[in-house]
């Protein structure tokens, strides 16, 4: 029962993280050039850093994310294995959400990159399935 209240808790720290992201975009890009979401130039080598952006989230968010797991006790209660996976992924959308402002802030004609952070932040919702397939790995 306490599992699920902490799962419950932290479903909502993700919602509420995956809204600021969305409600940013929403309210900071101009909303009329939605059709010129994918007409993407790249004009100078600084560009191709805004493309590689969500690629290097991705690295940098699971590998924080496993780096934190692995030093889970194995023999440890299950309350304290769930709030070793709870601090390990708001560590990652941290970093996932960190790096969609980064982009919005700094080179809004990539929204797409962006956009892209944020659909796969959305895919990172926590479930009791998840949970138990990423201390299961842990525990081989």
């Amino acid at each position: 029962m306490i599992m699920k209240d902490q799962l419950k808790a932290l479903k909502i720290i993700h919602l509420a993280l995956c809204a600021s992201v969305v409600s940013a975009y929403i309210f900071m890009t101009n909303l009329e050039s939605i059709k010129t979401i994918f007409n993407v130039s790249i004009d100078s080598t600084e560009d191709y850093i805004f493309i590689l952006l969500p690629i290097a989230a991705f690295i940098i968010g699971n590998f924080i994310f496993k780096f934190m797991l692995k030093s889970v006790d194995k023999k440890a209660s299950e309350a304290s294995v769930f709030n070793s996976f709870q601090t390990a992924s708001i560590a990652r959308w941290a970093v996932l959400e960190g790096t969609a402002f980064i982009v919005l802030f700094m080179k809004p004609e990539f929204i797409i990159s962006g956009i892209v952070i944020i659909i796969y932040l959305f895919l990172l919702m926590p479930t009791e399935e998840k949970f138990k397939k990423e201390i299961n790995a842990l525990q081989q």
